[in-house]
């Protein structure tokens, strides 16, 4: 065999193990079904790169570090929670946003974001799977009728507030902020991961022992307290680490493409 023959036939592999970016994107779309929800960015394709995908690289926020370590595997595909072009910022494509966007264009990078949709999905969403790693069982959504299904609430084992602070410091690898709104165990609880502090007001109302997000506010102290609600910011970045890898674990099972997930060290 010629020195041709085999660079042509190692090409024909590699494109033979590519998928249409077109048929992704269509699963995905159909999956979290964005319309539903009334989000502060552009939910699917943000960056257009090419337009067969053979490695898709999935990580939290499509920072720079996320983008080198991208273009070092190779990446035809970069997934994420947190992408660009946000409401209220910006249309500007200047400085770190330039850098960002060049590194994709240079490199034929597509960059697909998937924000509220990935954060209330039922198996494959932040608050789903936020449940699991916790062994809290879900009985449903407190923002269902008017909200957009991203409050999940239910039960778990009964335990000391001082307790649940130390499992979150196991489970997620990071130690939560505690406020304490009362002096009774934890067994009902709701949350939603990521930046969604002010839900504790609805969490409150509903009765629930303690309420669970990524991050706190000043003005979240008073409410715990004066609500009668404990609160754990558990990490913004921590408490979303699992839908996107679990995203791209089931584009890599369903259409063969490889997956790669790189968690970017953020302590918030």
């Amino acid at each position: 065999m010629s020195d041709t023959t085999t660079v042509l036939s190692a090409i024909d592999e590699q494109e033979s193990n590519m998928v249409a970016r077109k048929l992704l994107m269509d699963d995905m779309h159909t999956l979290l079904t964005p319309e539903r929800f009334k989000d502060f960015t552009v939910n699917g394709l943000q960056v257009e790169g090419g337009d067969r995908v053979r490695r898709v690289m999935t990580g939290v926020t499509a920072s720079q570090a996320l983008l080198n370590e991208a273009v070092a595997w190779q990446a035809d595909m970069v997934l994420v929670h947190h992408g660009y072009f946000w409401k209220n910022e910006s249309v500007a494509i200047t400085g770190m946003k330039q850098r960002r966007i060049a590194t994709l264009l240079a490199h034929g990078i597509n960059l697909v974001a998937w924000h509220l949709p990935l954060d209330a999905h039922a198996t494959l969403g932040n608050n789903a799977l936020l449940a699991d790693r916790m062994d809290w069982q879900v009985q449903g959504v407190l923002d269902g009728e008017m909200g957009q299904g991203l409050l999940y609430y239910g039960e778990m084992a009964e335990c000391s507030q001082q307790a649940l602070a130390e499992r979150f410091g196991e489970r997620l690898e990071r130690q939560p902020l505690m406020v304490s709104g009362h002096d009774r165990p934890v067994r009902s609880i709701a949350w939603c991961t990521g930046g969604a502090q002010d839900m504790i007001i609805q969490a409150a109302e509903a009765g629930m022992d303690a309420f669970v997000s990524g991050e706190i506010s000043e003005r979240t102290t008073h409410l715990a307290r004066e609500m009668g609600i404990t609160y754990y910011a558990a990490g913004h970045h921590a408490t979303e680490r699992d839908g996107i890898r679990a995203l791209g674990d089931w584009l890599a099972q369903r259409h063969g493409v490889e997956h790669r997930f790189v968690d970017i060290d953020n302590p918030v």
